[in-house]
């Protein structure tokens, strides 16, 4: 069997030691004689995997007492909903930081559902090169949250501080967190937000899942004509089972967190592993007259590197030959083209090293 370097933005590689303990897994569950995506969610040894993922994600992230750890459903995508549904309830608008395309999908849902939105910044006038410095953001004075983007999976734009949630009248709101494409790639300060939400298929497991972690404070500020399903307090109280979960993403997620702590050291390691990564391939990008990233390096993500290449007569033939080369998904996202590796946590370092052979090689050849 042959395994290929893969640079998709997500659904995203996974550790191999995690597929592999799924696969002896996959047919019979520690002597149980059925798979896990065969038991029952209220099965006592379904339980037993659902609170120890809880457990070993808090572990890593140092999640304080007073946060519930929500597995949910939806993607990253439908907590644009529930996150002005769950934080709304006592009025203000909802504040954002506009930073790039999924920020702006952010908005877009906000005002579709509640009219008016704060906009407290944005990096449009730069073309989304750089994330507006912390003494441009200011909220609103009916503020009721400030909602950041932490990266910009598209456009390879990251934040490189935590803003401060606070209105003119010296008034601190929740800081509400996608952070779908980070969650995990380094150590995080929770307490620093209200709401952090991620979309399980880049750096916690397979696409199918969400993990949501709120602040006890903040459940009893929701909206009453909120679907129940979006509802943090109803799906805190009922262990994330309201319905049926997704079980099988939610068990591969918890060997995920295993594989961080017990294969990588923590969260700690494994940022130092990602700094490498991407300091790598930026060193070699910054090199080539043939490659080139716009982003201001202070704001460069080391989850999601764009690069265009100085012909883009030349993409098709560079995603052909890395295609034959083993190195997968490399072309850019379609509103903004060129080429996007994206260095997830599975990714190893051997990947990006033959990528960066590759893209040595291919310049020499082409360019």
């Amino acid at each position: 069997m042959t395994r290929h370097f893969n640079f998709c933005a997500g659904p995203a590689a996974l550790p191999t030691a995690v597929l592999e303990r799924a696969r002896d897994e996959m047919l019979d569950y520690h002597g149980r004689g059925l798979s896990v995506m065969e038991m029952s969610h209220r099965s006592p040894e379904y339980v037993a995997i659902a609170e120890k993922a809880e457990a070993d994600l808090r572990e890593l992230l140092a999640i304080p007492a007073n946060y519930r750890v929500l597995f949910t459903q939806g993607g990253a995508t439908q907590q644009f909903a529930a996150v002005p549904y769950n934080l709304l309830g006592e009025g203000g608008r909802p504040s954002f930081v506009d930073t790039g395309i999924w920020s702006r999908k952010a908005i877009k849902e906000a005002r579709h559902l509640f009219g008016e939105v704060d906009i407290a910044a944005s990096s449009e006038a730069n073309g989304h090169t750089a994330v507006p410095r912390p003494e441009a953001i200011r909220l609103a004075e009916d503020a009721a949250y400030l909602h950041v983007t932490a990266n910009e999976t598209i456009g390879g734009l990251a934040f490189d501080y935590l803003p401060e949630a606070v209105r003119p009248d010296g008034r601190e709101v929740p800081l509400v967190g996608d952070m779908s494409s980070t969650i995990l790639s380094e150590p995080l300060d929770v307490s620093r937000f209200g709401v952090i939400y991620a979309g399980a298929q880049k750096n916690i497991g397979p696409a199918g899942l969400v993990v949501v972690i709120v602040r006890d404070d903040l459940l009893d500020l929701a909206r009453s004509d909120m679907p129940t399903l979006f509802s943090y307090k109803e799906l805190a109280a009922a262990g994330s089972m309201v319905n049926t979960p997704a079980t099988y993403s939610w068990y591969l997620a918890g060997l995920v967190f295993e594989w961080l702590k017990d294969d990588i050291g923590g969260l700690s390691a494994m940022e130092a592993i990602n700094a490498r990564k991407a300091a790598k391939l930026y060193a070699a990008i910054d090199a080539s007259e043939l490659y080139a990233n716009p982003i201001t390096p202070a704001n460069r993500s080391r989850m999601n590197v764009p690069f265009v290449l100085a012909d883009e007569r030349l993409d098709a033939p560079f995603l052909a030959e890395a295609e034959a080369a083993g190195l997968l998904n490399l072309k850019g996202h379609r509103s903004v083209g060129g080429m996007r590796a994206s260095l997830y946590n599975a990714v190893p370092e051997a990947a990006v090293d033959a990528l960066i052979d590759f893209m040595t090689d291919f310049e020499q050849r082409r360019g």
